[in-house]
């Protein structure tokens, strides 16, 4: 197992990076922002972080800036089919760009921060086809124009570099979790349940083994939006009060993927309401809150060893039915990130702000054991105002 704390460095074409080449100084902290659109597409979040790309040193404000409804229904259009081949893609792009220039502005008014006192913005976009088997991964969004308006140094496209080196471009968040977690007790699990879930696992000695568990809320939303007026499972409330069914659970849990050993990684789309079609509204909640939680505790076959802790964060930490299904089936104890005074909902913006640094300082984005690359792989492309 490969230790993803430290300052060795990779080209994306192989080769450490010289001292001299790096913009990140290690050891000096600097502000960076770091921006991210869920696949929940309810809105874009927006946190600030002190950071050398190695070391977290503090953490600044966080904002959460939702899309309208129209928005939302023009960036779902867009979902599963390849951007580029699209007329409206364009225009989706152009009005997404400036919607995260905003939040950019809503953060730093918040923090009452200037252009200059934010050294990079970390760019991720928004995921609207994930094929890591295909070779294709693409988030939709311009760097170039970002950086434009902000004024501000940006570092997107933080998955091609993996793609390219033969990795499944995702997750990315494991090194973050690494550089959170070095204080706390290990082995720990930290469990992102956002439209998909992740886990990172990580050993007493810091190293990390990383991948796509399953689905997270994605496929509940969308199950409650086609029964409903809903658009989510608000806290978990029809979960709460509906009934597993295990004949269309064991349905659900029987697709490949969990047959496939990590890494591996998933589009949001992976799974298909179909078994649990004729169920009731509540009770197809109920069926797919346990889906998300049966399918991590599969994934603790995969792990190196029990985990003494899983710290969950994202979306899916609100559903109460979901979190009660993870105490039921994990071994050790289930808390929310904030037991450890994370912020669940801006963990992953946080998380871009650091990989922004870590690009800039040429670290590793990446590993064998997070996303299946044949060696360590920094990423990210820059473009300045």
């Amino acid at each position: 197992m490969i230790s993803i704390s430290g300052v060795q460095c990779w080209r994306d074409k192989g080769g450490p990076i010289s001292e001299s080449e790096r913009e990140m100084e290690m050891g000096k902290p600097k502000r960076a922002i770091g921006l991210m659109s869920g696949t929940s597409l309810d809105g874009i979040d927006a946190a600030v972080v002190e950071t050398d790309g190695d070391t977290v040193f503090a953490f600044g404000e966080a904002v959460t800036v939702p899309y309208p409804l129209d928005f939302q229904d023009r960036l779902r259009a867009l979902l599963g089919r390849d951007p580029m081949r699209l007329p409206e893609t364009k225009s989706v792009i152009e009005e997404l760009t400036l919607r995260h220039a905003a939040a950019v502005e809503r953060v730093m008014e918040a923090g009452g921060l200037r252009r200059e006192d934010i050294f990079v913005v970390g760019f991720h976009g928004h995921t609207v086809l994930h094929e890591p088997a295909r070779g294709i991964t693409r988030q939709i969004g311009d760097g170039a124009l970002l950086a434009r308006e902000t004024g501000i140094l940006v570092v997107d496209d933080f998955r091609s570099s993996d793609i390219a080196a033969g990795g499944e471009g995702a997750p990315l968040v494991p090194v973050f979790h690494v550089a959170l977690a070095r204080d706390l007790e290990r082995p720990l699990a930290v469990l992102n349940i956002g439209g998909v879930a992740n886990v990172t696992w990580i050993s007493p000695d810091g190293g990390a083994v990383a991948f796509d568990t399953g689905p997270g809320n994605a496929l509940i939303d969308d199950w409650v939006q086609s029964k409903s007026d809903l658009p989510i499972d608000e806290g978990g409330r029809l979960a709460h009060s509906g009934r597993v069914d295990e004949a269309a659970l064991a349905r659900l849990l029987a697709d490949r993927y969990f047959s496939r050993p990590p890494p591996k990684s998933l589009d949001r789309d992976a799974f298909t309401l179909s078994p649990v079609e004729n169920l009731s509204l509540a009770d197809g909640a109920a069926t797919l809150a346990a889906f998300t939680a049966a399918a991590v505790a599969k994934a603790q076959q995969a792990l190196p060893a029990p985990s003494l802790r899983w710290l969950v964060g994202g979306g899916g930490r609100h559903n109460r039915a979901i979190m009660a299904e993870l105490r039921h089936r994990l071994s050790g104890a289930v808390e929310p990130v904030e037991a450890v005074g994370w912020r669940g909902d801006v963990l992953e913006a946080q998380a871009f702000a650091f990989l922004a640094a870590r690009s800039l300082a040429g670290l590793p984005l990446s590993y064998p054991q997070t996303t299946g690359v044949s060696r360590p792989v920094t990423g990210g492309v820059r473009h300045t105002p």
